[in-house]
């Protein structure tokens, strides 16, 4: 006899593609619950295959979403609807029963640390969105895993999509397809659905092939129920439900539960000339870096830099006290912009094939062209650009979106740290936080203690990019890394990250702030940055071995004179890199304090206030 969820879905009148039968009963249910409210043409369950993977990229490139790019192998480009180009702060909310528990009661009535949606206005929402949202289409069921399929740090989700673009990027940036649903043991999974949103017949004619309904977007989370629902974007921060929605928002709120870290943090590993090897972690706002330090070329001698993931960690200590991270993702999503052989070589080498771009310039021979890409082109080879017309370099706007992406799989990267797929994960014995400042904030600084460290993280700042709908270069606060991305109130997120210093025999990595983007009066960088990075790492490096000397300041301890290797550099005016200012400082304090009082309230732990007090005083005697 068929289950009940079974005979319902073929009372519906839905062609099945895959095995009902064989699901675990809960994600049966799951996918009869939404393809009654939904009414697609039919459901396809994923099987992660590669024949399946061909038939997806093949429907797609029929229907003009994609076009193969000839000059690569395996690789196509994606162009988007304008409307459609980034991830929506201002239409990504958290579903709790109180507000408080999704963002602190902000003094100016406006939180810039999430948006909060009450669950009756939610309910409306959907109500008024999903149903009949996919007639005409194909509801594909992605069954996935974030993390090492078994691994007991990893998590499984099914995702429910009427989007063949979010099928081949699930299948590069996750463990998808059969054999996820084969190790789903108790049937936990966290609940995904997304919709485009245009039923057919469509209203309006298509922009670029592109399916979205930007007027109708909405990305919700609901982490009582642990479902994440998506409405109107096919771009991959508000598709792709792995991604920031899952492995952030929702993994946070689970990782407060259960005693661990789901953060918005690279993770690499450093060996030393004499092949002695440290695990780092680090958190920067978009456009800091991030991947260009994962992935980085060192330029001293010697030292090798590997990548266990560029975007997101979950960490945890294990019995031992050791800090052990995994990175949840099967691939790299990385923004193309700015992205070359002498800023990112590795990158460059992984995107070779099997890639997905996504809004980057087009050449008429069949390549990719992006700004900051620094390829000269070929006599006679003209560019499309990402609106899909003739472009030159006089057009007055860029080729490529500033927010244009390349989605590939993490495998294929050259550097890839061999334990990157470890299921127990990697010993973290140093953590990063930092972000662009222009001015007044050093290179490089170590937090004094833990608790001084997590106020690093929490008051770290950065200028505003694309990844997102901000405009313009402004200093924005982007704690941890993680202001778009907290899937709880951010005053009990100090608190939980302050709590992992009580763990018993929990043996804490230093934490440190670097800047690689401070500039001189004339505007000018002050560090050359991407391979000489490695000069700032050597330091944190020795640091945790005890080998290296450090002065301390108001801030942090920085590099004592002679202790940070500078050899070969050329001239590098190290006094202005490592100047503080006490008029920057206590500009700097002044509006830490505002934004905590407004932004945090009665939510800040009394031992981040605290740390701002000493801040304070010891920046008074500089």
């Amino acid at each position: 006899m068929p289950s009940k969820s079974t005979a319902d879905l073929h009372v519906t009148g839905i062609v099945t593609q895959g095995d009902l039968h064989a699901l675990h009963q809960d994600v049966s249910d799951f996918i009869v619950i939404n393809a009654r409210i939904c009414q697609p043409d039919d459901i396809h369950i994923c099987d992660g295959s590669e024949e399946e993977n061909k038939k997806v990229l093949h429907l797609m490139e029929e229907t003009g979403m994609i076009k193969r790019l000839t000059k690569y192998e395996n690789c196509w480009l994606a162009r988007t609807d304008p409307r459609d180009v980034a991830r929506i702060e201002s239409k990504t909310v958290i579903v709790t029963q109180e507000q408080r528990d999704t963002v602190p009661v902000a003094k100016s009535g406006i939180s810039q640390l999430g948006r909060w949606m009450s669950e009756d206005d939610f309910e409306k929402a959907f109500k008024s969105r999903f149903p009949g949202c996919m007639k005409g289409h194909t509801m594909y069921v992605i069954p996935f895993s974030m993390g090492p399929i078994g691994s007991p740090l990893s998590k499984i989700g099914i995702q429910l999509t009427d989007s063949p673009y979010v099928v081949a990027s699930m299948r590069i940036m996750t463990r998808m397809g059969t054999a996820v649903l084969e190790s789903l043991g108790d049937g936990e999974f966290v609940k995904c659905l997304h919709s485009v949103g245009c039923p057919l017949p469509l209203k309006k004619p298509l922009v670029n092939n592109w399916l979205c309904n930007p007027e109708q977007t909405l990305i919700a989370h609901i982490p009582e129920r642990r479902e994440i629902i998506s409405f109107g974007s096919g771009y991959g921060g508000n598709s792709l439900l792995g991604k920031k929605c899952f492995a952030l928002r929702i993994a946070s709120r689970i990782a407060k539960e259960e005693g661990w870290l789901a953060e918005h943090m690279l993770i690499l590993g450093i060996t030393n000339p004499e092949g002695k090897k440290k695990y780092f972690a680090a958190a920067f706002p978009s456009a800091c870096g991030k991947t260009n330090l994962a992935m980085m070329k060192p330029s001293l001698p010697g030292w090798k830099i590997e990548c266990v993931g560029d975007d997101i960690a979950w960490m945890k200590f294990d019995e031992h006290g050791n800090l052990r991270a995994i990175n949840p993702e099967n691939g790299f999503f990385g923004v193309a912009p700015g992205t070359s052989v002498k800023t990112n070589p590795n990158a460059m080498e992984t995107i070779r094939n099997n890639t997905i771009f996504t809004n980057v310039g087009e050449t008429s021979d069949g390549g990719i062209y992006w700004e900051g890409m620094g390829a000269n082109l070929p006599p006679g080879v003209t560019l499309t650009s990402w609106k899909n017309k003739d472009w030159t370099r006089d057009d007055g706007e860029p080729c490529a979106h500033p927010n244009s992406r390349f989605c590939t799989p993490a495998s294929q990267c050259p550097i890839i740290d061999p334990a990157w797929e470890s299921s127990k994960g990697v010993p973290i014995e140093g953590i990063i936080f930092g972000g662009r400042r222009p001015a007044g904030v050093p290179l490089v600084y170590e937090a004094l203690n833990w608790q001084h460290g997590v106020f690093v993280g929490s008051s770290m700042r950065s200028e505003a990019t694309a990844a997102a709908e901000h405009k313009g270069k402004v200093i924005m606060h982007d704690p941890f890394a993680m202001r778009p991305f907290f899937g709880y109130n951010f005053g009990r997120y100090l608190s939980h990250w302050l709590s992992m210093e009580h763990l018993p025999s929990a043996r804490l990595p230093k934490i440190f702030h670097v800047n690689w983007f401070r500039k001189d009066k004339e505007g000018n960088f002050l560090w050359p940055g991407y391979g000489e990075n490695i000069r700032v790492l050597e330091w944190m490096f020795n640091r945790i071995n005890a080998e290296a000397s450090a002065e301390e300041t108001a801030i942090g301890y920085v590099p004592a004179e002679g202790s940070m290797n500078l050899k070969g550099l050329g001239d590098v005016n190290t006094e202005e890199l490592f100047e503080i200012s006490k008029e920057f400082w206590e500009e700097e304090v002044a509006d830490i304090r505002r934004y905590f009082d407004d932004q945090v309230n009665a939510d800040l732990p009394y031992e981040i206030e605290s740390e701002l007090n000493k801040l304070e005083e010891r920046i008074m005697q500089l």
